[in-house]
C-alpha cells in the first residue's frame, strides 16, 4: 500500500474509476480503494442506458457532454464496451404520460437536443414489430447504451495503465483530518497521507461521511434487472415502456427491467433522514414500495453496542448481495413478449439486483464539502451514475487539478440540503 498520494478515491465504480483515469492521465498520483472484490457495485448492475432524454434541466449540460465522451470511449479506453448509439424511445400508454413528454420538449429545445414526439403509427419505424395500445412516444436518436461491466472494467484498466493504483477488497476504516482539512485515509492495508479524498462510494457514501460528522441525505433503492436468452436482432434502440424497459445486447439477449413502484428496503437510515425525503415522497408515494425484512433487522443489529458494524462501520456488510424482485423479473419478461410478439419464447438466463443511491431531489451531489477542506463528493446520482460517469470523473479531476470545473455545478452543491434548496424531481422518466 502506498504511504502517500495526491488523491485517494473511495469507491471503484464507474465514477471512481473515471475520476482516477482523468487524474492519472494528467500526471496525478492516484490511489483507488474499493471494499469489494471487483470494480463497481451498482456500476456493474444497472440497465446500461446512456440517455439525455427526460432529464432534470440542471443535468442537461452534464449528460450532453457525457454523451459526447461516450461516443469516443471505445477508442479512448482501447476497449470494447459494446457502445451502441441506437437512440432512446420512451412509450406512453395514456394521455397523461404523453403530456409529460410534451411538457419536457422545451428543455430539449433549450439545450439543442434533437428529440421529437411520435404518434402511435410512427413507433414501428423505430422499433420494428412493436405492439401495444400506445398513445405515442418520445424519441431521442442520439442516446445509446453500453455494457456496464465492460465499461467499468475498461475505466479501471485505463486508470492503472496511466499509473493509478487500484486496491480491491480494501475497505476504508477512517478519514483523518488536521485543522479541518483532509490529512489521510486509513485502510485495512495501511494509512495513506493525502490532501484530497474523493467520496465515490455510491450507496455507502453516507456511511463513510458520517464518520467525518458529515450528514448526507441518501436512500437505497433496490433495482432489479434480468437478462433473457438470445433472440434474433430486433432493434438497437433502448426502450422505456411503462411495464418494461429493455435493450438488446450484441449476442441477441435482452436486458430487461420492470416498471412499477420502486423497491425501498427500510433501514434505520430511512428514519434518520426522513425530513429530507418526506416532502417529495408524499407527492409521489405511489412510486415506492416499502419492504420490511433483512436490511432493517441488519441495521438494528448493527446499532447494538459491540456489534461488528460498530467496530467496522464501513466494511461489516461487504458481502451484501441484494435479492432481485422475482415478481418483477417475470412481469418484465411477460411484458417484453407482449410488446414484441414476433420474438420466440424467451427464458431468463440470469437476474440480479443492486442498490441505487438516491438523493431527495434525484440529482447528484458533486463538489467539495466546505467544512472539510479536501473532501470532494461524487455521489447521489439516483440511477443516473452510469450515463454520467465519464463526465463526473472529468469534472472531479478538474476541481482538483484546475481549481474549478469546466461546467457549472452550483445545482449539485452539498450545501443545498442544509440550505433547504431541495426542489422537486423534474426528470420525466
Amino acid at each position: 500500500m502506498e504511504r502517500d498520494a495526491d488523491v485517494v478515491v473511495v469507491g471503484a465504480g464507474i465514477i471512481g474509476c473515471a475520476t482516477a483515469y482523468f487524474l492519472a492521465r494528467r500526471g496525478a498520483r492516484v490511489v483507488v480503494v474499493e471494499r469489494g472484490p471487483v470494480p463497481g457495485e451498482q456500476s456493474r448492475k444497472n440497465w446500461g442506458f446512456v440517455r439525455q432524454q427526460g432529464r432534470d434541466p440542471v443535468e442537461m449540460p452534464l449528460v450532453m457532454e457525457a454523451n459526447r465522451l461516450w461516443r469516443g470511449l471505445p477508442r479512448e479506453l482501447g476497449a470494447d464496451i459494446e457502445w451502441v448509439q441506437g437512440g432512446k424511445l420512451a412509450l406512453a400508454a395514456d394521455d397523461r404520460r404523453m403530456a409529460r413528454f410534451e411538457a419536457w420538449l422545451p428543455v430539449a429545445r433549450e439545450f439543442g437536443l434533437p428529440t421529437r414526439l411520435l404518434r402511435a403509427r410512427d413507433l414501428g419505424a423505430v422499433v420494428p414489430g412493436l405492439a401495444g395500445d400506445w398513445v405515442g412516444g418520445m424519441h431521442t436518436p442520439g442516446d445509446g447504451h453500453a455494457d456496464p461491466e465492460k465499461t467499468t472494467d475498461a475505466f479501471a484498466r485505463a486508470a492503472t495503465t496511466h499509473g493509478a493504483s487500484l486496491h480491491l477488497g480494501c475497505g476504508v476504516q477512517a478519514v483523518t483530518t488536521r485543522a479541518g482539512a483532509v490529512a489521510s485515509v486509513v485502510t485495512e492495508r495501511g494509512e495513506i497521507e493525502t490532501p484530497w479524498v474523493v467520496c465515490a462510494a455510491g450507496a455507502w457514501s453516507s456511511r463513510l461521511l458520517r464518520t467525518l460528522g458529515v450528514d448526507l441525505p441518501q436512500r437505497w433503492v433496490r433495482g432489479t434487472v434480468a437478462r433473457t436468452t438470445p433472440a434474433p436482432p430486433v432493434t438497437a434502440c433502448a426502450v422505456w415502456a411503462p411495464g418494461v424497459a429493455f435493450r438488446q445486447r450484441r449476442d441477441g439477449s435482452f436486458n430487461i427491467a420492470a416498471g412499477g413502484a420502486l423497491d425501498h428496503d427500510l433501514t434505520l437510515d430511512s428514519l434518520r433522514q426522513i425530513r429530507f425525503f418526506l416532502p417529495n415522497y408524499w407527492k409521489n408515494k405511489a412510486l415506492f414500495r416499502f419492504h420490511v425484512g433483512r436490511p432493517l433487522l441488519a441495521s438494528l443489529a448493527a446499532a447494538l453496542p459491540g456489534s461488528a458494524a460498530r467496530r467496522q462501520p464501513l466494511v461489516w456488510d461487504r458481502d451484501l448481495e441484494p435479492r432481485p424482485n422475482a415478481v418483477k423479473v417475470q412481469r418484465s419478461l411477460a411484458e417484453l413478449q407482449r410488446v414484441l410478439p414476433a420474438l420466440p419464447p424467451l427464458g431468463i438466463a440470469r437476474s440480479w439486483a443492486g442498490y441505487i443511491d438516491a438523493a431527495p431531489d434525484l440529482v447528484p451531489v458533486l463538489g467539495e464539502v466546505a467544512q472539510r477542506k479536501g473532501l470532494l463528493l461524487a455521489t447521489g446520482f439516483s440511477g443516473h451514475g452510469f450515463a454520467m460517469g465519464p463526465i463526473a470523473g472529468r469534472l472531479v479531476s478538474e476541481m482538483i487539478l484546475d481549481g474549478k470545473p469546466s461546467l457549472d455545478l452550483t445545482a449539485f452543491r452539498f450545501s443545498r440540503f442544509e440550505e433547504g434548496a431541495i426542489g422537486r424531481p423534474r426528470n420525466v422518466l
